[in-house]
């Protein structure tokens, strides 16, 4: 059918892809962690499945254009957010980011975050 130039990978759900690729960039959807208990550890396994999901993609951190971060309370969540950020952060190849806050979709949810990164130099996928 149509949008054969458009590449949906990442699992069958009812209302979202979890990455979509076209034309050299990678859109991953946006990600969340309910078994954090804390803002730093519900970050640093969002981070993980981002990584995760960039590697089914066929691409890496280093190539992370820009991040969107929704966080739960600006002044508490901000800076645990941020200490696991930093240190997962390929620092050689810093995304544009921003970080506003907002009601996300569940109460025990701190932060959620949406990646969209150039794919990989071969630009295919690592299925």
């Amino acid at each position: 059918g149509m949008g054969g130039d458009i590449e949906r990978l990442g699992g069958d759900f009812p209302r979202h892809s979890n990455i979509v690729k076209h034309g050299g960039i990678v859109y991953l959807v946006g990600l969340t962690d309910d078994v954090g208990t804390t803002t730093k550890e519900q970050t640093q396994r969002i981070l993980a499945k981002a990584d995760a999901l960039l590697k089914l993609a066929g691409t890496d951190k280093s190539r992370i254009l820009t991040g969107m971060v929704w966080v739960k309370d600006i002044k508490e969540d901000f800076a645990p957010m941020n200490e696991a950020w930093l240190s997962w952060l390929d620092t050689h190849n810093k995304p544009t980011r921003a970080c506003v806050e907002a009601n996300l979709a569940r109460e025990v949810l701190r932060v959620e975050i949406q990646f969209t990164a150039a794919a990989g130099p071969r630009g295919r996928s690592a299925l």
